[in-house]
């Protein structure tokens, strides 16, 4: 064990100075996709502006496309739309 407190800091420091560039680079790493992936089941696709508060959405969920009207004095599901025979 170390008795001077002077060296149980430089030991502590040069613990430190090795440890945390290794924990910072693999939080980074994982941040860029390294780490495990969890596939996403929804995305907003497009977006379209009709006027000051309407938007249509379209979002796509497990492979289908659905058609939203948002910003009116409700929000409005216009339908699921047909799905491509090209993709």
């Amino acid at each position: 064990m170390i008795s001077d407190p002077a060296m149980l800091a430089k030991a502590l420091l040069i613990l430190a100075g090795l440890v945390l560039p290794l924990a910072i680079s693999t939080h980074v790493l994982r941040g860029r996709g390294a780490g495990p992936r969890v596939a996403r089941r929804l995305a907003v696709q497009e977006m379209v502006a009709l006027d000051a508060k309407r938007r249509l959405v379209l979002v796509r969920c497990d492979g289908r496309e659905l058609l939203l009207l948002t910003g009116g004095a409700q929000d409005t599901v216009l339908g699921w739309l047909p799905e491509r025979s090209g993709r």
